[in-house]
């Protein structure tokens, strides 16, 4: 079983319902298929739909404000209110002044959610540790981690995850970088270690890698979506399931044109607005049957996309 995380933000909602004086994020209902079992991924047991922050804290491509934090607290409030509890994140999300800024308003939000309620809950960060060049031994990775660990001001990372592979550019440096994910593991940095962005033969080699050195992989984040699987996919996803290691799928609604609410005519601001009026004409079909069956079922695209 592959997992779903998708980014969330208030750019995901209506901005006409946004701005309806009556709107309350308590009257936003999660459908009633809503998966709520845990699964396993490693040590951990997380929700099979996860909640991706790659927009926070970028004003580039999601448009991001900072006076978009109080929507977005309300927004992860809800979703540890229906059971999710598996946070994606990665030092490299935010832009410019803001690098960093995901981490940081994620460590703050659990924080303030935790004060508000009275208690702790069982939530499952997974962040991503880029493989920047000048990142070139165990220890600067490991010093990435603990940066994190300072940015969102917590003693453990549940999943720490190499943001992609070097092996086509840097091979020498993917070594290093896979020492680091096995020194973080044994210091107890995090409590599992993954990949993101990588390919089979890379995928099976770091596996055996990391087995040999006494450290089980724990997932492996892939973007998945019906735009998206090509044979790599569907064999990473292969070895994943022979090997017990739990892919996660991002970017399962091909950032934003899988919902519905985009056409050639209405495009999303910013750069994607290049690429979608590229993409979606051609998507015509694609999107004509998620209606139809949407509309059958009485769901959202989206919906009928996470099914």
């Amino acid at each position: 079983m592959a997992l779903s995380v998708c980014s969330v933000g208030p750019w995901n909602l209506n901005p006409k319902t946004l701005s309806t004086p009556s709107f309350s994020f308590k009257s936003l209902k999660f459908p009633p298929f809503w998966p709520t079992q845990k699964v396993k991924m490693g040590p951990l047991s997380v929700s099979p739909m996860g909640f991706g922050t790659w927009a926070w804290g970028n004003q580039f491509l999601w448009g991001y404000q900072e006076s978009m934090d109080n929507e977005l607290q309300q927004i992860f409030n809800m979703a540890l209110d229906y059971d999710i509890n598996l946070f994606d994140t990665a030092d490299s999300y935010g832009t410019g002044r803001l690098n960093g800024q995901s981490e940081k308003l994620l460590g703050r939000f659990i924080r303030e959610f935790q004060e508000k309620k009275g208690s702790k809950r069982d939530i499952v960060i997974a962040t991503k540790f880029a493989a920047y060049p000048w990142r070139l031994t165990p220890g600067q990775f490991v010093n990435a981690c603990r940066a994190s660990l300072d940015r969102m001001q917590i003693e453990q990372i549940g999943i720490g995850q190499l943001h992609w592979s070097t092996a086509n550019y840097a091979p020498l440096q993917e070594l290093a970088l896979w020492d680091g994910l096995v020194a973080m593991y044994e210091k107890g940095l995090v409590k599992g270690v993954g990949v993101s962005n990588y390919g089979p033969k890379q995928l099976l080699k770091i596996h055996d890698y990391l087995k040999d050195r006494g450290v089980p992989l724990c997932s492996a984040q892939v973007q998945f979506s019906l735009l998206s699987t090509g044979q790599d996919q569907l064999e990473i996803k292969s070895i994943c399931d022979s090997l017990g290691v739990r892919m996660i799928a991002y970017s399962p609604l091909g950032l934003g044109m899988l919902t519905g609410k985009y056409s050639p005519s209405k495009l999303p601001s910013g750069p994607r607005a290049l690429l979608f009026k590229q993409i979606l004409p051609g998507l015509d079909p694609l999107l004509s049957s998620l209606r139809d069956i949407a509309n059958k079922r009485r769901k959202t695209m989206s919906q009928v996309r996470g099914k």
